[in-house]
């Protein structure tokens, strides 16, 4: 059964950039779009959509509040989706997941994907 593992969080400093990876293991999803998501802990929101990118790589969508400052990628060949963060705000802090697109055409509804990570902690201190 196919599991995806996000990597690449951590604490960082207002302004810096960072790039996180979600790997697939146990199974491929280069014949699948993907998308990142993130959750502020304590908050009382739902999982906020940030990008997503097709099977191939070549069409993207981008959520409003980190558009500009975010880059959606993958390399099918190792299983992997990335997302390329930079110029980092301390209201980025959130856990950081990937998601399987499995159906829909809506590409910011939770309910469109079948399949995620656990996360990753991404912590900005100013």
């Amino acid at each position: 059964q196919v599991r995806l593992v996000e990597s690449g969080g951590g604490l960082v400093q207002a302004g810096d950039p960072l790039r996180l990876s979600c790997t697939a293991f146990g199974g491929t999803i280069h014949d699948t779009p993907m998308g990142w998501f993130r959750q502020a802990p304590g908050t009382g929101k739902e999982r906020e959509f940030i990008a997503a990118i097709n099977l191939r790589g070549d069409r993207t969508w981008y959520g409003d509040f980190m558009k500009g400052r975010v880059t959606i990628s993958r390399d099918n060949a190792k299983n992997t989706v990335y997302l390329q963060m930079n110029s980092l705000k301390p209201e980025d802090t959130a856990v950081y997941y990937c998601a399987r697109w499995a159906w829909g055409t809506e590409e910011r509804l939770l309910k469109n994907y079948d399949l995620w990570g656990r996360g990753t902690q991404v912590t900005v201190s100013s």
